[in-house]
């Protein structure tokens, strides 16, 4: 028997199509916050697991490298082409060495910066030649000559590489001695250089203390333990001890400065007083090789090389995660004023 099914009247009939239910919405609180935490989890340990890898990777294959010594650092093409590979290590300002990890990959130019650049380019067996591009008036002795070494140890490495220095503003003392370790040094016609010579500086703050009300407390082992006590008053004995030290370190930056520069050591002391020279008086007494700009650079680099041209690049720390939770924290003006009261240095530095 056939039914007629009227559409007029849909609701009775036996098979009418009804809708699916809407699936039902999960909750977006507790679920949704375990999913995130788990996917960050995630990614932490990826990030971690990839700043590690070099030591893993050095404990399981034998082959450690210390971080200092061979920096992982990102090269950046500056300029310059052909298959001659030469890298340029900035040097500014005040010459030290902090012996910590810089904050967001440390300021271009800094000496830490330089030295991890001049250890990354020595292990590179492609890089033939560092220009050394200097704006400095100097710094720590021992920070100086630690960069020195480590040029001399870049060329030791390979007896073809050379060091080219360029002088900006200044290099000056302890910027000086360290260009001492380039085969050829270039001066801007405006460059100020010099300065040979060592520095201890200290403040005499006995004054001030009575005004203020501070006195001194210090209990010493010895009558020399406290020498350069900003509030104590150098006695005799001490003036000429703190000028004995003096007096041997000035006579070693003199022989390097007369080895480096083939003149006689009497030559340099008479000129090792701490006066600063103009970059044609530093050429017409041979303390400098030539005047010039960025492109007698390149062209004198590619000379002693005995090429017709050079690739320069520099070296980049990158900026991770793990540098930015590793960094200092921000400067603290109060910190750098009571270091600069309380520390005395030997210096290889001009002053101003």
């Amino acid at each position: 028997m056939l039914t007629m099914i009227s559409s007029s009247t849909p609701s009775s009939a036996p098979h009418a199509i009804t809708p699916p239910p809407l699936p039902r919405r999960r909750g977006t609180g507790k679920g949704r916050l375990y999913v995130i935490i788990a996917l960050e989890s995630v990614v932490l340990g990826v990030i971690l697991l990839i700043g590690a890898w070099d030591s893993i990777s050095a404990e399981f294959l034998g082959k450690p490298k210390g971080k200092d010594e061979f920096p992982k650092l990102k090269e950046i093409w500056s300029c310059g082409s052909g298959d001659t590979k030469v890298i340029k290590v900035p040097v500014r300002g005040m010459i030290t060495l902090s012996g910590d990890k810089p904050r967001f990959g440390g300021d271009a130019g800094s000496a830490d910066s330089a030295l991890l650049a001049i250890r990354r380019a020595t292990h590179d067996a492609k890089v033939k030649a560092i220009i050394l591009d200097i704006d400095s008036g100097g710094g720590g002795i021992t920070a100086s000559d630690i960069i020195y070494h480590a040029l001399l140890n870049f060329k030791a490495a390979d007896p073809g590489r050379k060091v080219v220095a360029v002088f900006g503003d200044v290099a000056a003392s302890g910027a000086y001695y360290i260009a001492m370790a380039s085969d050829h040094v270039i001066a801007r016609p405006t460059s100020i250089t010099g300065s040979i010579g060592v520095l201890i500086q200290a403040f005499d703050i006995r004054g001030l203390g009575e005004k203020v009300g501070i006195k001194n407390v210090t209990i010493k082992s010895g009558e020399n333990k406290d020498i350069l006590n900003p509030f104590v008053e150098l006695t005799a004995e001490q003036r000429a001890m703190l000028q004995g030290i003096v007096d041997e370190l000035h006579t070693r930056f003199i022989t390097l400065v007369a080895e480096n520069r083939n003149k006689p050591v009497e030559t340099i002391r008479a000129l090792a007083d701490g006066r600063i020279f103009s970059a044609s008086t530093a050429r017409d007494l041979a303390l400098v090789d030539q005047i010039g700009y960025w492109e007698d650079v390149l062209a004198k680099t590619a000379g002693l090389l005995g090429v017709d041209t050079i690739k320069v690049f520099r070296y980049q720390q990158d900026v991770g995660l793990l540098s930015l939770l590793g960094g200092h924290a921000m400067w603290d003006p109060a910190s750098a004023l009571y270091n600069t009261l309380s520390q005395s240095r030997i210096l290889y530095r001009w002053p101003f």
